[in-house]
């Protein structure tokens, strides 16, 4: 039994898209997955799966969701220890006396043509930066909101992702 991380990106913001957890708990139960635990309306869940091959998960619940809902979020699978690892290689160990300016871009794959001259146009004189693996880490002291470079990111990796702080 492996334990599960899925990020979905673009449910429940400012009223689109809306995906009620127990409709969502629902789906990937029906794929599978035990012990599901959402929080709150956030687009985070953690289960257990003996799927032998979760490659597979990611598409075949945005399909669900589709299917049931009529729209199709992006889904990205961790295995708990790669959150972890995610989390233990964080470059801006200072952030996290400040978790909201602190996000960590998770990607859907690995970027092949990354525009760096823009990300470090976009970004102001008080943030900072750093691709490492399959992770984008931002600290963004001034705030997020604000920030030209967070709202730039899956643009300029060329590749879907998913913030979380």
């Amino acid at each position: 039994m492996s334990h599960w991380v899925a990020l979905f990106r673009g449910i429940n913001v400012g009223g689109h898209n809306r995906l009620p957890m127990k409709s969502l708990v629902a789906i990937l139960e029906g794929h599978g997955c035990i012990d599901v635990k959402t929080y709150i309306q956030s687009g985070n869940a953690v289960f257990s799966s003996s799927q032998s091959n979760p490659d597979t998960l990611p598409d075949e619940i945005r399909h669900s969701i589709k299917s049931e809902h009529g729209f199709e979020p992006v889904v990205l699978l961790l295995s708990a220890s790669a959150l972890a690892i995610a989390r233990d290689a964080n470059p801006f160990p200072e952030g996290e006396a400040e978790p909201k300016s602190l996000h960590l871009y998770f990607l859907a794959t690995k970027p092949m043509d990354i525009d760096e001259g823009r990300l470090e146009a976009l970004q102001n004189e008080t943030e900072r930066y750093a691709l490492l693996e399959d992770v984008f880490y931002l600290h963004a002291p001034d705030g997020i909101g604000r920030s030209k470079l967070a709202a730039s990111v899956e643009r300029c990796l060329g590749v879907p992702v998913t913030a979380r702080n």
